[in-house]
């Protein structure tokens, strides 16, 4: 036990230290070493390589190879560019010059929506920098609950979940906090949640990108037992570091008693649908690594024949 703790608090130093190497660099120069080290993980060690490129070929199949290979350094880029805004964000933004890094997209119902008294659900990808995105809206007098798994190191879960609950940011941890979710809910707050993840063989089968991806029940079915509705968000970076769109794709209000999605497939389906499209325009800055792709309902079938 001593030495898993040891362990988890050595890797904390060393994210810790590399952290405090970001602040102290200039954003730009952090963006250029940004360009090297994609170039490094994609080009050269080819981290992951079969995953995103066999995601990438699967979501883009009329896309050359040249062009995935440009895409798959752009997400690396995005990646180490999310780590370095994190890094620079409390520094940097605040209540008087947040408007120098972020931009507002058709966000006058998003805003309506948090103003008002009932329960709300933003639904958001691993796509842009939804971090900062979190932050920002803190920022800006909207405090909201987001739904995380717990970092396996204790010691960097807390140093993450500072910076998210710096600007109000409140973290619920995703197993066992069912009891948390409906409170906020019943006292009309709003619900972040990442709905991008795979939700096992149980979960909700719906098409993403042209093939079966399973998403989690629970986001539908918080919405039509609440009354709550449903606001695909995000942000997405629109120049160069900590230059970030704050966005509204789509909004679907159960009250209104839309036929089409009055059950749970309809609606993370149409959630689901919602975050493609957005992903579609900047597919670069989306986590194309993630296996999110994992139909294992037939190998599930083939082994009870077999049995």
């Amino acid at each position: 036990m001593w030495r898993k703790r040891l362990s988890d608090y050595l890797v904390y130093l060393v994210v810790r230290a590399l952290i405090c190497v970001a602040q102290a660099m200039r954003i730009e120069t952090g963006a250029a070493v940004a360009r090297g080290l994609a170039w490094l993980l994609g080009d050269v060690l080819k981290i992951r390589r079969k995953v995103v490129e066999d995601n990438l070929r699967h979501a883009f199949p009329e896309w050359s190879d040249a062009r995935r290979q440009a895409v798959i350094r752009q997400m690396w880029e995005h990646l180490f560019l999310l780590v370095l805004e994190v890094a620079h964000a409390p520094r940097k933004i605040h209540e008087t010059n947040w408007r120098q890094y972020f931009s507002l997209r058709d966000v006058a119902p998003l805003v309506r929506h948090l103003l008002d008294d009932r329960a709300t659900l933003i639904v958001t990808a691993h796509f842009g920098n939804f971090e900062v995105a979190g932050y920002v809206l803190g920022i800006l007098g909207f405090p909201t609950h987001t739904v995380a798994r717990t970092l396996d190191n204790p010691y960097l879960d807390r140093f993450v979940n500072r910076f998210r609950g710096k600007t109000g940011q409140y973290i619920i941890p995703k197993n066992g906090a069912f009891d948390q979710i409906l409170a906020v809910l019943e006292q009309g707050g709003t619900l972040t949640l990442l709905a991008d993840q795979y939700a096992g063989r149980k979960g909700c089968w719906v098409e993403f990108f042209g093939r079966p991806a399973s998403a989690h029940k629970a986001i539908a079915l918080l919405a039509l037992d609440n009354d709550a509705p449903i606001l695909v968000a995000g942000s997405r970076r629109v120049g160069g570091p900590l230059e970030l769109e704050l966005f509204l794709a789509a909004t679907a209000d159960v009250r209104h008693g839309n036929d089409d999605l009055g059950t749970v497939g309809q609606l993370t389906q149409w959630y689901t649908s919602q975050l493609e499209t957005t992903i579609r325009q900047s597919p670069g800055q989306y986590w194309w690594l993630h296996r999110r792709w994992k139909d294992t309902r037939g190998l599930k079938k083939k082994k009870k024949k077999a049995a």
